[in-house]
């Protein structure tokens, strides 16, 4: 086994040790929200939101993105799990706004080595063989996350499987500081619209 996998196992035996009530939480969350953020590392979602096991759920992407599968998320925790407030959560300083879907295409065209990122942009540190097929894909990068946020919450509001009476938060989380910012207009088009 690797390294990683030991600590993970020895993490999962500490954690298993005070696991308790837990066992019994059921899978609708208890707060009634939902959270769509990205797979940085720097961000987690119940220290810097104050949830806990059970009180919400929270789907996770590349830059946090409005794509079918996370509106197929969405729709499943309102519509079976009883969610009624959903959190759009980009973040500052997110890998997608450093590149774009073309260089992403070209970059594994090359090669499907780790690439890593320089002063003059992204470079492939291997030789192996790569692929077309990354031309193939919506990487769905972008460069103005203001504009990101309102992109993507207009998306799920407009999205014929959400229902208007669900209210959708736009924010952007500060890697520097742990704060999240509201992005007013995107709260604005989220704004739940009575039933009718």
């Amino acid at each position: 086994m690797s390294q990683i996998v030991d600590e993970i196992l020895a993490a999962n035996a500490q954690y298993t040790q005070d696991f308790g009530e837990k066992a019994l939480l059921k899978p609708t969350p208890k707060k009634r929200f939902a959270i769509l953020t990205c797979m940085d590392t720097r961000l987690i979602p119940s220290r810097f939101a104050g949830f806990n096991e059970g009180d919400a759920h929270v789907i996770r992407n590349a830059g946090g993105r409005a794509t079918d599968d996370a509106i197929r998320s969405l729709v499943i925790s309102y519509k079976l799990l009883g969610t009624r407030e959903w959190f759009v959560i980009h973040h500052t300083g997110c890998g997608l706004l450093s590149i774009t879907g073309e260089v992403l295409g070209d970059l594994l065209n090359e090669s499907l080595s780790p690439a890593e990122f320089t002063p003059d942009g992204y470079r492939n540190t291997g030789n192996d063989p790569g692929s077309a097929e990354g031309y193939y894909i919506a990487w769905l990068t972008f460069k103005d996350e203001i504009k990101c946020v309102v992109d993507d919450v207009t998306r799920i509001r407009c999205h014929p499987l959400v229902p208007g009476y669900i209210t959708i938060y736009g924010y952007i989380y500060d890697v520097k500081t742990g704060r999240l910012i509201e992005v007013p207009a995107a709260t604005e088009v989220g704004r739940a619209k009575a039933p009718k």
